[in-house]
Order: C-alpha cells, then structure tokens, then sequence
C-alpha cells in the first residue's frame, strides 16, 4: 500500500528543487498534493508535469494563506520548504559587520516569516480531524554559524527552534499534530547555481564544495524527499520535535586518516 494514501499536502516552493522532489515523492506514495510556489510559471509547469495542483503562495503574506489554506477541506501534511539564501541577485555582503537590515529581514520574512505562517495556518486545519504532520525544512546552517551568511543561518536556526514549539503546543493540546525539521547541507538543487556558475571550472568549484563531504558528493533532493516521506508517514508516528539532518556526515566530523 502506499505510504502516504488518503493524505493531503501542501508544499511551498514547490517549483523545482528540493520542493519539487518532495511533491513528486508524495505524489507517488499516493498522496494527493497542492505545490505552491511564488514562481507562478514554474509551479504550472511543474504541477502539470506531475499532474497535480498549483496554487500561488507568498508564504510572507498572510492573506495568501489564508486564500490558499481556506479552499482546503483537510490538511494532512504541511511542508514548510520555500527559502532564499538572500544572495539570488547576486554576492552582497551577508556577514555580521556589514550586511544590510533590509537584506536581513529579507531572507528572514521569506525563511521564517514564512514558516510561521505556514504553521499558524496549518494547525486549525489539521485540528478538524485532530492529526497531522508538519515538516518544515531548515538547513544544516540552523544547527552552525555561517559567517558570510548571517541572515540564512539565523533563520534557519529559528526555523529549528519554531519547529520544537510548535511540537511542544500541539501536544499540549492534545492534538496528534507532529512537527519536525529536516537539516540539508550540500544538496544541488538550483540554489547553488549562482555559486557554481557554469563554463569549464564548474567542475572544479563542485569539488571544492564538497570536498569537506566525508561521502565526498553532493545529496540529491530525492534523498530530502525521502525522508519528508518518512516524516509525512504513519511510520513516524512518535516523532515530534526531532531534528533530521541530510548532510553526507559533515555534521559528524571529520573522518581521519589513520596513515597521518
């Protein structure tokens, strides 16, 4: 039987990457998915290749969730997915000294704005039949610091906090509501397009980044999805507040080599 039959989801930023994995993969555990996506064109596209449901949502304005969340007659599964590092037009400074207030709220109206919202929402639909799964996204930059990226990983961190409150809350009130995040670190989705650039010392940029991987490549966003599944399922009906991180083990350490 699949996985996630009978259920509903919601995804946001849901037009390619990681998002779109994660649809795909519901879709094909036998869920029935609404992608959303600020990226109209994108999200269509995509929805049509997946033969789903598209539904315009910027997650940093409230009355877009409640247009989005108001045509749905159940809620199972909420995926809190749509993020920005706050370098898409281009490098600017992001380190604690010089970056701008306005880039600051920027990536954290998006990163975290947006997966309050996304909650706040979420919750009283799913209080209708007392059960549900949130699963919000954050990075493994919630669980470090990233000097050069103050904003993205403050808002991640928060996104991992927000997560564990939102869990506690749920339980407290006795709805079997589960809320848990996912920690991605080095996934190629086209995020890192910008960084990697393209022409003949792509490759090489691609080798410097993961370089520090122990398993020495990038993740894939099926791998993500796969775990959103999980997360999703019945299966992990006593996970709530959890952490997961997808990172190819840089969070572990460093592997030594015992020839040194």
């Amino acid at each position: 039987m699949a996985r996630l039959a009978g259920k509903t989801a919601l995804v946001t930023g849901a037009a390619r990457g990681i998002g779109e994995a994660i649809a795909e993969a519901f879709i094909s555990e036998g869920a029935t998915v609404v992608l959303s996506d600020i990226d109209t064109r994108g999200g269509e596209r995509t929805a049509a290749r997946l033969d789903a449901v598209f539904e315009k949502l910027d997650v940093r304005e409230e009355s877009d969730w409640e247009r989005v969340t108001g045509v749905l007659d159940r809620l199972d599964v909420l995926v809190n997915n749509a993020g920005i590092t706050g370098f898409e037009a281009g490098p600017v400074p992001h380190d604690p000294e010089n970056a701008a207030l306005a880039d600051w709220h920027a990536v954290h109206r998006t990163n975290l704005d947006g997966v309050f919202l996304g909650c706040k929402h979420a919750i009283p639909l799913m209080r209708r039949q007392g059960s549900g799964s949130i699963i919000n996204i954050s990075s493994r930059s919630g669980l470090v610091g990233i000097p050069a990226a103050s904003a993205y990983a403050s808002s991640k961190a928060a996104v991992r906090n927000h997560t564990k409150t939102v869990a506690l809350y749920c339980a407290e009130q006795g709805l079997d509501i589960r809320c848990n995040s996912i920690h991605p670190a080095a996934i190629l989705t086209p995020m890192w397009e910008p960084m990697l650039g393209d022409g003949p010392e792509r490759e090489a940029r691609m080798a410097e980044f993961v370089s520090d991987t122990p398993m020495k490549r990038f993740g894939t966003p099926q791998e993500v999805a796969a775990v959103a599944v999980l997360l999703a399922s019945d299966e992990a009906a006593y996970m709530t507040g959890s952490e997961l991180t997808i990172d190819g083990g840089i969070l572990a350490g460093s592997a030594a080599n015992p020839e040194q």
